[in-house]
């Protein structure tokens, strides 16, 4: 029985973890996509695009489903093709309100080429309005994960940290960019 005690303290600590502002040090990896499996069934038949690799199929780490902050359904099976940032914030963070301009000048610079969406958590819906509205990141997609879905399906532990896929859904970057500094030149060798 001496697990059952250990378990709080474990789930203890990553509740801390997620409710810092991010030390900028810790890069994780993306996960399994195990830890939903009903997301993970409604988005695995979802149509792949044309050019989505070689296989024809979404990548696993595309296979996820979410809504946007204004309500809008969106699947992950519509990046597959080209490179993506998913960028997970938090409105109450003040190094996502850093991040915030430069990542929607990456997506401004990259439309058409790779694909930036912001993924948001740790607050409610209308929060996250709020946050877009005032750093001015409508420019690209936003998704309200309020109960984490999406975090835990890709092994985020803290906010402003963003995840870099190439075209064929496979990780190349996990990490926090400073002001959202280097974003750019992380996609510049995606694209060709």
């Amino acid at each position: 029985m001496r697990a059952r005690s250990f378990l709080p303290a474990v789930l203890a600590a990553g509740i801390l973890t997620l409710t810092g502002c991010g030390s900028g040090g810790g890069a994780t990896s993306p996960g399994d996509g195990a830890d939903d499996s009903a997301t993970n069934a409604a988005s695995a038949s979802a149509p792949a695009s044309a050019d989505s690799g070689s296989s024809g199929t979404v990548p696993e780490a595309l296979r996820f489903t979410g809504t946007t902050i204004e309500g809008e359904p969106f699947d992950g099976a519509t990046l597959a093709g080209k490179p993506a940032v998913l960028w997970f914030w938090a409105p109450w963070c003040p190094k996502c309100k850093a991040q915030g301009p430069e990542t929607a000048k990456v997506a401004a610079e990259f439309k058409g080429k790779a694909n930036v969406i912001g993924v948001a958590g740790l607050d409610q819906q209308e929060a996250m309005k709020k946050f877009v509205s005032s750093t001015k990141i409508d420019g690209f997609p936003n998704l309200s994960d309020e109960p984490g879905t999406i975090w835990k399906k890709f092994e985020i532990t803290e906010q402003s940290t963003y995840v870099v896929l190439d075209k064929d859904g496979k990780t190349v970057f996990t990490g926090v960019l400073p002001g959202g500094k280097g974003l750019s030149d992380k996609l510049d060798g995606l694209v060709g």
